[in-house]
């Protein structure tokens, strides 16, 4: 069998199952041919095998917690399944009842939702099938958990954005908040490890009368004094401003994930729990690579403000504008989003995404670069930072069945999820609240967002931690194939080889490099045969063909890597 014929064969394959020893092999050259990154191999099989066992584990669990209350209760368990839906109904019921109203209505509204579940649960003690519910509801727990590990991986992985080298900073120039991240900066001893490495270090004065100082203005300072990397610790709000102002010089930008939640560093692979490996980028162990960069602005109404995360709009930036949402957040949120989530209070926005009108939503999230939007309440996590494209998320709810149907993420009705390279917000009013990357401001309407493909140079550690795997969709269907996948091969029947004397003849020229060259393999490929070595037998001999076909794929992406690495980008 022919590379070109082994290559079309595992394309055809989804390139997410994980069921066997050689789908992880199917899964390298199908994301090798794609130009993503690869994956780890474990040649012994041990970890497919724990993943393998959970997935058992978990339909087992799960049918078990089906069949309990069926062979317990028997008719009963359908009136079983009954009060438990509705008195999950009435829990969500109340919950938005009491998000929407204020005074008497709300306080009816909260004992709505406390009161559903209590009575089910004293329904279900009464007819003594408390016990079967509580396990069941336990083997459910179990069935997911385990589900969960079974489709996850452990490793960290990088958001694909092209790295390449570049010397190291010669003048950097870092602004340092003192109060970011509750002081972390102090913690950590950022400046003192920053100026030991060459750079000059301005830490903000935060209790001075007349405000806080400029950043912007000591950014361009510093860039007419010689500074040649502009870097940031503190918030998302301070690393977007000093983030234009590199972009507008064209120098390169440093991260230092000093602030609360840090979801620009995140993005980045940065070490979040130790800001101060981040300075690492400032010696010859840093990258760079190339980022979009957000706007928002009003046609005509000076400079636009530059984002690295999200805009938002609606509901969550009236509540941020408000001057006692510092102070009481909670309260402020309770206090503001009856008349926001019913269009009492607040401007009505209409929202322009290319072709796509989203009219009246409540919220509206405009990133740069999407979001995952398999995960609603997990936003964070943006598989590129390089596409070019706008993320847009929009939520509109108008009563508790839609508000309900939002625990079904993307797919649910009041849920818009797409891209554009242009937004543009209108509204009822002249003026519009709007959060960027955390910051309150009121712009006026209509606005603008746009994004700058690849404007801005970010400069990293090479060996930062990466970004973790996020947790995937419990998919029953890919735990059914990942359960069953017991001394299965990858490909079809049809395409298996037979282990005849020319596939070991073809492994055993694989044992000296330099033969492996003279058969048109490269030196890469050549460690193949230590791989054929370790899983040698009559099932590995069959697939050597996979083997040989992976090792030839991952050479050319290797060699690609570093032709990139060594060279900077075009723009």
């Amino acid at each position: 069998m022919s590379e070109q014929c082994a290559v079309r064969e595992t394309r055809r394959r989804p390139p997410a199952t994980l069921y066997s020893f050689h789908v992880v092999v199917e899964r390298v050259i199908d994301r090798a041919g794609r130009g993503g990154g690869g994956v780890a191999i474990d040649l012994d099989g041990r970890a497919h095998a724990r993943q393998r066992w959970a997935a058992r584990t978990a339909l087992g669990a799960a049918a078990v917690a089906v069949l309990l209350p069926v062979a317990v209760a028997r008719a009963a368990s359908l009136l079983l399944l009954a009060g438990g839906l509705l008195g999950m109904g009435f829990t969500l019921a109340g919950i938005w009842w009491a998000l929407t109203r204020r005074g008497p209505a709300r306080a009816a509204s909260v004992l709505l939702a406390v009161a559903a579940p209590v009575v089910v649960v004293a329904l279900f003690a009464a007819a003594n099938l408390l016990w079967v519910v509580v396990v069941s509801l336990m083997l459910w727990g179990l069935a997911v958990s385990a589900g969960k590990y079974a489709l996850s991986s452990t490793k960290s992985h990088q958001v694909r954005v092209h790295e390449y080298r570049a010397p190291a900073p010669a003048r950097p120039f870092l602004i340092m908040n003192p109060r970011s991240g509750g002081g972390k900066v102090e913690r950590f001893a950022l400046q003192e490890k920053a100026e030991r490495l060459g750079a000059r270090v301005h830490v903000l004065d935060t209790e001075r009368p007349g405000g806080e100082e400029d950043v912007v203005a000591l950014a361009r300072d510093a860039v007419r004094d010689g500074a040649d990397l502009l870097g940031v610790a503190g918030g998302d709000g301070t690393q977007a401003l000093v983030a234009a102002v590199a972009a507008e010089h064209g120098i390169p930008f440093l991260v230092i994930s000093a602030g609360t939640r840090n979801h620009f560093a995140m993005d980045l692979g940065l070490d979040r729990d130790d800001p101060a490996a981040c300075l690492d980028a400032l010696t010859d162990a840093g990258v760079e690579m190339r980022v979009d960069l957000g706007f928002v602005g009003t046609p005509g109404d000076g400079a636009p403000h530059p984002f690295v995360n999200n805009a938002s709009f609606g509901a969550y930036a009236a509540i941020v504008q408000s001057p006692e949402y510092r102070d009481d957040k909670v309260r402020t949120s309770l206090e503001m989003l009856p008349e926001l989530l019913t269009h009492q209070r607040g401007p009505r926005l209409v929202v322009r995404a290319g072709k796509t009108v989203i009219e009246a939503p409540q919220a509206v999230l405009v990133s740069s670069n999407p979001y995952r939007s398999d995960d609603l309440l997990g936003l964070g996590r943006r598989e590129r930072l390089d596409s070019g494209r706008l993320g847009v998320l929009g939520v509109k709810v108008e009563n508790a069945a839609e508000a309900a149907a939002l625990l079904l993420g993307p797919n649910a009705p009041g849920v818009t999820v797409l891209t554009a390279q242009e937004v543009i917000v209108e509204a009822d009013r002249p003026r519009i609240d709007v959060g960027i990357d955390g910051e309150a401001l009121c712009l006026p309407a209509p606005v603008r967002c746009r994004i700058a493909p690849r404007a801005l140079r970010v400069r990293v550690p090479a060996g930062r931690p990466g970004v973790p795997e996020p947790k995937p969709p419990l998919d029953w269907r890919r735990l059914r194939k990942l359960a069953a996948a017991v001394g299965r091969t990858a490909l079809p029947k049809s395409r298996q080889n037979t282990g005849n004397w020319q596939d070991w003849q073809r492994g055993r020229k694989l044992r000296d490099p330099e033969e492996g060259r003279q058969e048109g393999q490269s030196s890469l490929s050549a460690q193949g045969w230590q791989v054929w070595r370790h899983v040698q037998g009559r099932q590995s001999r069959r697939n050597w063909e996979t083997w040989r076909t992976y090792w030839a794929t991952r050479t050319a992406r290797v060699r690609q890597h570093r032709r990139k690495r060594d060279s900077p980008p075009d723009g």
